[in-house]
């Protein structure tokens, strides 16, 4: 290799030892038990994933059961409404969950009133209320179908025409990656689904076919991992598989801002020989979180990570494969905001079938993307070699125009360089968000000092608004305390 790495302390343990030790390991991390006898269907990008989930739709006899972060007032959102009508007034039980942030300005009440008055029932997760003042933050981030308790489908795709890009503008599809599962994992998936619906309101009807009743469908294992907010199981498990890793991790993420002890894990795989690679979009549809992002690049790079960012125009699948044996595919990101705060559903696979595909997929998709690199090391007359990030000294008697000129230059020299070779210079962008931040509170304290009302006005407004949500919140409580006294024991 072209850098120098640590010493390998990969276990010795007996094959049938270790297999067992990992087993264990990664059901207690992920708080799912290894479930066998599954078929899985890769599902690469928006149009595959809507063509298979229509198809079990319009199939269904008994029950849908449909999950998802955003459903859209569009043409898309518009042919799977009138799926589920159809449906539902064919008899099949309809039950719908979307959040209402991820719905927020997409859709509203009047888009879901003709399914409800078809007979199918819409839950929405999480609208503001009184008394939880902090609720906002949880969310319903999860991509989920189920059919008839025989057909699940879980992803990174939300029911929108934005992921099938636009001809018309030339804007090219979203990458996207979805699994269609048959088996017993089915079970799983409904049981997943029942607990958010239970989470709303009441609880979901005895469903007939019994889930118990699913078959084997396939030689497949896998895992079916439902976070809840505060409860880290993937957070948990993407670490320990980053710890695992023996020859590569390939990873795929949306929105990724890592945090030091995932960091600290990649990098540790690194430099012990692992072939960790991170592909994460050019340009993203939240441009705050790619700077985030963009500013955790130097450390992974430095410790020999490779980093792609996707040439297209929007990356939204959320993957990994490691050792082509293990593979993940769901709707969690690799940032806190899935890790703990909102309900997220993957599925883990351990079937070297599977992720040979998967590693397959990400190669090709790589073909895509640009690599970003450090800039190499310099000589200075009358220095040692000096790092690529060192602030290099004026010209004297230079012009800030003419800075500039050569700065302007130099980035185009460098997407030029990009387009040619498919590698990019990493920039410094770690003082970007420092520099934002400190525009950012000068402009606050000028209009402070300018203009104190407003700030004071929305100060105010948000005090009250904490001040009654924290009263009513006391208020319940202690009405639920004085109903637990006034209730008669037992004994």
């Amino acid at each position: 290799m072209a850098y120098t790495r640590g010493m390998s302390t990969k276990p010795s343990l007996p094959p049938t030892t270790s297999r067992l030790l990992a087993q264990q390991a990664l059901s207690r991390a992920a708080g799912a038990p290894l479930i066998e006898g599954n078929a899985i269907e890769l599902l690469i990008d928006a149009q595959a994933n809507y063509d298979a989930w229509l198809a079990a739709i319009r199939g269904a006899r008994h029950r849908v059961l449909l999950e998802n972060y955003i459903v859209r007032d569009d043409a898309i959102g518009q042919l799977f409404r009138d799926a589920l009508i159809e449906r539902a007034q064919a008899g099949v039980m309809v039950a719908v969950v979307a959040d209402w942030a991820g719905c927020l300005g997409q859709s509203r009440n009047a888009f879901w009133a003709p399914l409800r008055a078809a007979g199918g029932d819409v839950r929405i997760f999480n609208p503001p209320q009184l008394g939880a003042p902090f609720g906002w933050i949880s969310r319903d981030h999860r991509k989920l179908l189920v059919v008839d308790g025989v057909h699940g489908f879980l992803s990174g795709v939300c029911i929108s025409e934005k992921w099938l890009g636009d001809s018309t503008r030339d804007i090219a599809p979203w990458r996207d990656t979805g699994v269609a599962l048959r088996g017993p994992a089915v079970i799983e998936l409904e049981t997943a689904f029942a607990q958010s619906w239970s989470g709303i309101g009441a609880d979901l009807p005895a469903l007939t076919p019994a889930p118990a009743s699913v078959e084997p469908a396939g030689s497949v294992s896998l895992r079916v991992i439902a976070t809840q907010p505060s409860t880290a199981g993937m957070y948990r498990l993407d670490q320990l598989i980053a710890s695992m890793a023996r020859e590569t991790l390939w990873l795929t993420d949306a929105y990724f801002v890592g945090v030091a002890p995932y960091v600290q894990a990649l990098v540790a795989a690194s430099l012990d020989g692992v072939d960790v690679r991170l592909l994460v979009p050019g340009s993203s549809d939240i441009p705050a979180v790619a700077a985030m992002s963009r500013s955790g690049y130097r450390p992974l790079l430095k410790a020999g990570i490779r980093v792609f960012e996707w040439n297209g125009s929007m990356l939204h699948a959320k993957t990994a494969v490691a050792d082509a044996q293990w593979a993940r595919v769901g709707s969690s990101n690799l940032n806190i905001a899935s890790w703990l705060g909102n309900r997220e559903i993957d599925v883990a696979v351990e079937d070297a079938g599977f992720a040979g595909q998967l590693a397959a997929q990400y190669e090709k998709d790589l073909q895509n993307a640009t690599e970003i690199v450090l800039a190499p090391r310099q000589r200075r007359r009358g220095e040692s070699v000096q790092s690529s990030h060192a602030r290099p000294r004026r010209a004297r008697g230079g012009s800030g125009s003419s800075s500039r000129a050569a700065a302007s230059a130099l980035r185009i020299a460098n997407s030029v360089s990009a387009a040619l070779s498919n590698h990019r210079v990493l920039e410094n962008t770690s003082s970007v968000p420092l520099l934002v931040g400190t525009v950012v509170l000068a402009l606050l304290a000028v209009i402070a000092v300018l203009w104190p009302a407003w700030i004071g006005w929305p100060f105010a407004l948000i005090a009250a608004w904490f001040s009654l949500n924290l009263g009513i919140r006391g208020w319940r409580l202690r009405q639920r305390h004085r109903q637990a006294d006034t209730e008669p024991d037992d004994d």
